[in-house]
């Protein structure tokens, strides 16, 4: 099962994963601008997500086979790894367990902890959508509105939509699965897991996903960590603050 992708540009390889319930392309602007500087920009769909396959196992174990797979697959070494929230666990589990294949690590607003669940309303918001009477990503909008108040997040969790025949809307995500497996979202990085090479912390200044406790658990996962604050920013960091988040991970690349 191959993972889809969107590669752009030339250069070195440059891995991005997205978070839960995302998809390759909330990172396009960014990765059009990273592949513009040199880099070979592989934008990833992780299983049960995008266009990529599903799949009733799903756990970050898998994923980061997944990756290795696609990593052997485009014969990419050397590569810098980014990922957000999910897909930054996805990363560092990866970058421990296959270092020789990673030079720069890239950690957006998630910590190696365990986090608790807390999708349960957007969950539910998405399996309330009932795609034999909703006709348009208007509908499914309005629908969503009581159980995610937040128009960001909305927008954000409705880029999932397609028309999959003629008038005839869906999700892209596997979503029976995701609510069943919805726990292993928040599972953490192993206790004795390391990573000895460069790596960068952004958390948004406005994220509670990475707290002033949870510095000297990255440090001691990651030692060569850095630690950086996006201001303006809540945990959708890229999207919210996106010139601050390409400009700190510029200079991270450059130095």
């Amino acid at each position: 099962m191959n993972l889809h992708s969107t590669i752009l540009g030339e250069g070195q390889a440059f891995i991005f994963l997205h978070g839960f319930l995302g998809m390759s392309d909330n990172w396009k602007t960014l990765g059009t601008q990273f592949s513009e500087e040199g880099f070979e920009v592989h934008l990833i769909d992780q299983r049960n997500h995008g266009r990529s396959f599903h799949s009733d196992e799903f756990n970050y174990e898998v994923m980061v086979e997944d990756l290795k797979r696609y990593c052997d697959q485009h014969q990419l070494s050397n590569i810098v790894l980014l990922g957000h929230s999910m897909g930054g666990k996805t990363a560092m589990l990866f970058a421990v367990e296959y270092a020789e294949v990673v030079s720069k690590l890239i950690i957006a607003d998630i910590s190696p902890r365990y986090y608790p669940t807390h999708h349960d309303d957007i969950l539910k918001g998405l399996s309330a959508l009932d795609f034999t009477t909703l006709k348009s990503r208007g509908a499914a909008d309005d629908a969503m509105k009581r159980y995610v108040p937040d128009v960001g997040t909305r927008q954000f969790l409705l880029k999932n939509l397609y028309w999959k025949e003629k008038g005839r809307l869906a999700l892209r995500i596997n979503l029976e699965v995701l609510k069943e497996q919805v726990n292993e979202v928040g599972e953490p990085l192993p206790m004795h897991a390391k990573f000895e090479k460069d790596t960068l912390f952004l958390r948004g200044d406005r994220s509670e996903y990475i707290s002033p406790q949870d510095e000297s658990l990255i440090h001691s996962h990651f030692p060569k960590a850095k630690i950086n604050t996006i201001s303006n920013a809540g945990h959708w960091l890229h999207a919210e603050n996106p010139t601050d988040f390409y400009a700190e991970v510029q200079d991270f690349l450059t130095h």
